[in-house]
């Protein structure tokens, strides 16, 4: 396997214990994974990957991801818009201002 150009971390809550205690999980986040594999590959960005992570410690922004290597993080992801936003961020190498965490 090639080095991923992109690699997004998105936020599924977990801790140490295994069990998932922050706003990402609850608030739909691993349902993001899914849409994002799929609307990469409809869009053909190759060298993109999608990873789960523990979690990333920014609860009162959830739902969150980070997008390495430009170490860009995001939250309040609310829905499939919003990771249309972001995705066309990374296709046109920008930054989704409206759900930056800075």
């Amino acid at each position: 396997m090639e080095k991923p150009k992109h690699h997004i971390f998105v936020c599924a809550s977990f801790r140490v214990g295994g069990a998932p205690k922050g706003i990402c999980e609850k608030k739909g986040s691993a349902d993001f994974l899914g849409y994002l594999e799929n609307e990469l590959i409809d869009r053909g960005l190759d060298g993109v990957l999608v990873s789960s992570t523990g979690c990333l410690k920014v609860c009162d922004r959830g739902p969150a991801m980070v997008i390495y290597p430009e170490n860009i993080w995001y939250g309040g992801i609310d829905g499939e818009d919003a990771l249309d936003e972001i995705i066309d961020a990374i296709e046109n190498e920008g930054v989704a201002d409206k759900y930056l965490i800075s």
